[in-house]
């Protein structure tokens, strides 16, 4: 298994379900950046004590990640972070084409007046990316955290959590080519407009600018493939 960074130390006393989440979200995030390769073999135990988690909340993590399609389990094999798989690129387009430009319309009727501060204040942070200054995989990340703003920004936890799965699956794809891409910080940077969009309520613009920004993802993807 590749450096899995710092190890993170759960607070003492917090309880099992905490600890089973935190695992979830920091074993998610290391098969999305494909710090987990994919294909690779996961051995709980070493997991555990490389990110600092007992072996029981990284079981319940695994588990959960099964169900997002991010590892496979097989019957006295083990259990493996999944291929990511570029045919799919079609396919998982198809549904955020979908779900995404109808999430920033309803977060741009629907955002509260402190989350549309939120989307502005991220609106001006990636405005100002040059990429000079950002490594690659702060820029990925980046990117997922103004997914996941404008998800939230819809006030619906269910449509929120079925596009943070597809989400991630489409951010592997391209953490897949990432290193082929000559300007990953513009393409970022390119959320400006959404966000402002979102912020100043106007759903049919914002609807607009997530359409033309899916199809330019996977232009760029197929380019480089």
């Amino acid at each position: 298994m590749t450096d899995l960074q710092t190890p993170v130390r759960p607070t003492v006393g917090a309880p099992p379900t905490s600890l089973a989440y935190a695992a979830y979200e920091r074993i998610r995030d290391l098969l999305i950046m494909l710090d987990i390769r994919p294909g690779e073999p996961i051995n709980d135990g070493r997991l555990a004590e490389s990110l600092g988690f007992g072996r029981t909340p990284v079981r319940e993590a695994l588990k959960r990640l099964e169900t997002d399609h991010l590892v496979v389990s097989y019957p006295r094999r083990g259990t493996f972070a999944t291929a990511v798989d570029v045919t799919e690129l079609g396919a998982i387009s198809d549904l955020r084409e979908q779900l995404e430009p109808f999430a920033a319309h309803r977060a741009a009727t629907a955002a509260t007046e402190p989350m549309r501060a939120e989307l502005r204040m991220m609106a001006a942070r990636v405005r100002t990316l040059d990429g000079s200054g950002e490594d690659r995989a702060t820029l990925m990340r980046l990117d997922m955290s103004v997914h996941r703003l404008i998800y939230r920004a819809t006030g619906n936890k269910h449509l929120e959590d079925v596009l943070i799965r597809y989400d991630n699956l489409a951010t592997r794809i391209w953490c897949l080519v990432v290193d082929k891409l000559p300007d990953l910080a513009s393409h970022i940077a390119e959320h400006a407009e959404l966000l402002d969009a979102i912020a100043d309520g106007d759903a049919e613009r914002a609807e607009r600018l997530t359409r033309e920004h899916i199809d330019g993802f996977a232009t760029a993807v197929r380019r480089v493939l």
